[in-house]
This record gives C-alpha cells, structure tokens and sequence, in this order.
C-alpha cells in the first residue's frame, strides 16, 4: 500500500457550475477515490487550507504527491514549492497532472518553462506506447481512447525525458509527448497529461489505472536526507 496525497487548487469545481457537475467533490476527491479502490492509502489537500495542506507531516507521511492545478499557479506559496521540492529530491514521488505542467513545483524542479501550445476543440486523442513494457503501462491497452480533450502540441519546453512512456496524437493533427519521467534527487517524477476540468477524464478506468500504475512506479523504496559531509581520503594510503 502507498500513502497518497491527492493535491488540487479546488477553483474551477467552486466556481464553474459546468465543472461541478463533471466533479461535485473536486477532481482530488475522484482521484483519490479511483485510488482507494486500487488500494491505495489516500489523502486530500487543496490550496485553501494552512501551508495548502501540505505540511511538513503531511508531506513525511506521504509517498506519492500528485499534483493539479490550472487557474491558481501563481497563489502558491514559495515557502510551501520548496518544501515540496526538497520532499522529492530526497525520495518524495511526484504525479503531475495535466495543466500543472505550469505549476511552480514541475517548473522548478525541471528547471524549464515547461510551455506548449493548446487548442480547445473538445477531440479525440489517442495515447500511443511509446515504452510499452514501462511499469506505469503494466496490463494498460494502448492507445488510450479519450473521446473529448482540451489539445496540447509541441514544442513542449521541458528537457528530455528520462523515459518516453506515450504520446498523443490529435484530430487535429497535433502530437505531443503526454507521458514522460524523470528523476531528481532521490525522487520520481511523472508528468501525464490527459485531465481538462471540463472533461470527465479523471472518471474513465483506464486513466484511473494509468495513475494507479504510476503512484508504484513513483513511490520511494528508500526515503531519507540525503546527508552531505567534507570527505578527507589520505591518497598515500
């Protein structure tokens, strides 16, 4: 079992009747559903609690973070993305979902704009395998199916994955790389990118198994400080 934290900004389901209706609880709550259905100790966070939730306890009581967020990247708290980026690099797993590509934790922790080109258009995508025996595909038919989605394209300014675990391809022709990882530190890093507020995406069980899939792959086998010393080696001996 993981312990899972499932972190949401919570505005659009607040403020948008349309979103509501899609997710009445949040998209943090349907996920962290689809996850205790999968076995998964879960938690909830949003960014209108203290510390937006994420507390130093929280956080050491978490294996798995995943991260989603749209409207309200910029009402994050500094003090609140270094903690959560010094949680991973020191073996904290980190699930990025959709439009958090922007948020300031995967920014920082890539070190790049993390920018791309987008169309609302409402089209299929379909997610090709590009690393088909990759864990976070384990027992996954691909291509994954999504009937309605808001359209990401390349150029996507993030450096090159660690692995390329799928890609998207569009109505309209865009592709886009919808899968990747990465390691910082002790920790890993999935980005994914299907998951629009408008879009009942986080409801469909191969998505749902995607993620699951992913929170095994991310979470730490050994967490800990990594502890920095002055090493004196005597080169006569």
């Amino acid at each position: 079992m993981v312990a899972v934290t499932v972190w949401n900004e919570y505005v659009h389901e607040r403020e948008n009747d349309a979103v509501a209706e899609i997710y009445p609880d949040g998209i943090h709550e349907t996920i962290a559903d689809a996850l205790a259905e999968r076995g998964h100790e879960t938690r909830t966070a949003t960014l209108q609690e203290p510390e937006h939730g994420l507390t130093e306890s929280v956080l050491d009581d978490t294996d798995v973070l995943l991260w989603w967020g749209h409207a309200a990247h910029d009402e994050v708290a500094d003090d609140v993305v270094e903690r959560v980026c010094r949680a991973v690099t020191d073996g904290l797993g980190l699930l990025v979902l959709h439009s958090a590509h922007f948020s300031k934790p995967f920014r920082r922790l890539l070190g790049t704009p993390c920018t791309l080109n987008w169309r609302e258009a409402g089209e299929r995508e379909r997610l090709w395998a590009i690393d088909p025996d990759h864990a976070i595909l384990d027992g996954i038919e691909t291509p994954i199916v999504v009937p309605e989605a808001e359209t990401y394209g390349e150029p996507f300014g993030i450096p090159q994955p660690d692995e390329h675990v799928l890609s998207s391809w569009f109505e309209g022709g865009e592709v886009f790389r919808s899968g990747v990882c990465y390691r910082r530190g002790s920790g890993r890093i999935f980005y994914f990118r299907p998951g629009h507020e408008t879009y009942p995406i986080y409801h469909d069980e191969t998505i749902q198994d995607v993620l699951a899939n992913a929170v095994e792959w991310a979470a730490p086998t050994d967490r800990g400080v990594t502890q920095w010393a002055n090493v004196n080696v005597d080169a006569s001996e």
